[in-house]
């Protein structure tokens, strides 16, 4: 695998990610679409360290932390997305949060 065809998967896991968040209403598949565009950007890191970097591990080091900070948010975020759920019990749409008050 070439630069080009890693810099091409990870824009179109990228761009992918970026129509997820912009057309999707429910908060679990907007929280999916963010991780794939963490993942997008990881596997650039990745890349760029693989073919132009003199120590490949260096590069490969940020993704590890990138993934651990993704997990932790994300499971804070299941955590409150849960609490809202049990406390409104409903489908948890955007439209219908945006119009919650206090």
């Amino acid at each position: 695998m070439t630069l080009a065809n890693s810099l091409l998967l990870s824009s179109i896991l990228f761009c992918i990610g970026i129509y997820g968040v912009l057309t999707r209403r429910q908060l679990i598949g907007i929280l999916l679409s963010i991780e794939i565009i963490l993942n997008g950007a990881n596997i650039n890191f990745i890349a760029f360290a693989h073919f132009r970097a003199a120590d490949p591990t260096a590069g490969a080091i940020f993704p590890i932390f990138v993934m651990a900070i993704s997990a932790a948010e994300m499971a804070l975020a299941l955590a409150i997305i849960i609490a809202m759920h049990r406390q409104k019990n409903s489908k948890l749409d955007i439209q219908q949060l945006r119009r919650l008050n206090g």
